[in-house]
């Protein structure tokens, strides 16, 4: 476990036991994987980890869609107050019905935003994004349905914007909070699968986006989060080419706190050699600089003025109370 995460468990206590978001009953210990624990909510309360204003809608839209929740159960989320589901959720539902706020956010990091365009249901974001097709040819179901959100490649949320170019662009969106990787092989599944032959396929085609040529050896890619950087990258690459709603481009967008220092690490040893994080690796290993972007949360919305977020003060006040970190500088 990351230094981060065990900060925010400690602070993350103290907000439950002090922030008027939560009930009496919300405040006491939750139990989480085999006994009681402060950092967490009662799972009868687990509905509480999301900011109150989307509480009922979120957990609706998740339903609607068949999306999971991360360890959580009955619909309601996970009852873990750093879960990084759970965060991803407070920091862009409440966007999903204002794109004018949502554009102002992004377009700093994407010059060619002319408007934010819906994705689902009318809303501006959507969760847990699979693609329409099982592009990767990852295992199905024997019911031949996927889940959005488990047991397949899936992005935790997207976005899309009309281009000053006219274009369209869809951008697939990772999000990170306290996790942190360690340095052990994916290449092999538990059961003994090879990962490698899974995708193989697209990282040998002729239009793979990641550069071959620099890396010492595909197997050198399944470790984490470059196991999941290599999914995500791929399945941008065949929406893009298979035009999913319409859209001309399709580029990932990594989100994670500066702040957390472990998730930094490399841990594919003979990729040390590429970038100094995680993330400057995975830059340099992309053959179109458009078609990734790495950001911390920090520099996407701690930057944010009260004047960008008018009319969403409730909201922006929650994030800067919860989630303090977001606006503070790292050392």
């Amino acid at each position: 476990m990351g230094n981060f995460l065990e900060t925010e468990k400690v602070k993350q206590t103290t907000y439950k036991l002090t922030s008027p978001t939560f009930s009496e009953l919300a405040r006491s210990d939750g139990f989480y994987r085999t006994k009681y624990r402060p950092f967490c909510l009662p799972v009868e309360r687990a509905e509480e980890n999301l900011y109150p204003p989307i509480r009922e809608t979120a957990r609706k839209f998740f339903k609607d869609h068949g999306i999971k929740w991360h360890d959580g159960s009955n619909g309601n989320p996970s009852n873990h107050l750093c879960d990084s589901q759970v965060s991803c959720v407070n920091f862009l539902f409440p966007l999903a019905d204002h794109p004018e706020t949502l554009a102002q956010i992004l377009r700093p990091h994407f010059p060619m935003l002319k408007e934010m365009l819906p994705i689902e249901d009318g809303k501006y974001v959507s969760f847990e994004w699979i693609g329409e097709k099982n592009y990767l040819g990852e295992k199905i179901p024997q019911n031949g349905n996927r889940t959005r959100g488990a047991n397949c490649t899936s992005a935790d949320a997207v976005v899309g914007f009309a281009r000053v170019d006219g274009k369209k662009q869809i951008v697939l969106i990772e999000w990170k909070y306290t996790e942190s990787y360690s340095p052990i092989p994916l290449a092999v599944s538990r059961r003994g699968t090879s990962r490698l032959e899974i995708y193989r396929r697209l990282y040998e085609a002729e239009d793979c986006p990641i550069k071959r040529n620099q890396l010492p050896g595909f197997e050198d890619l399944f470790f984490e989060p470059f196991y999941q950087l290599m999914r995500q990258q791929l399945l941008a690459n065949e929406m893009e080419k298979a035009r999913e709603v319409q859209a001309d481009v399709v580029s990932l967008m990594h989100i994670s706190p500066d702040h957390n220092i472990d998730f930094k690490r490399v841990t594919s040893e003979r990729l040390l050699g590429l970038g100094s994080s995680s993330i400057n690796v995975w830059k340099n290993l992309i053959n179109e600089k458009d078609r990734f972007l790495g950001i911390s949360t920090e520099e996407l919305f701690g930057s944010t003025s009260p004047e960008v977020v008018a009319g969403m003060d409730e909201w922006f006040n929650y994030i800067w109370t919860r989630y303090p970190w977001v606006k503070e500088q790292s050392k």
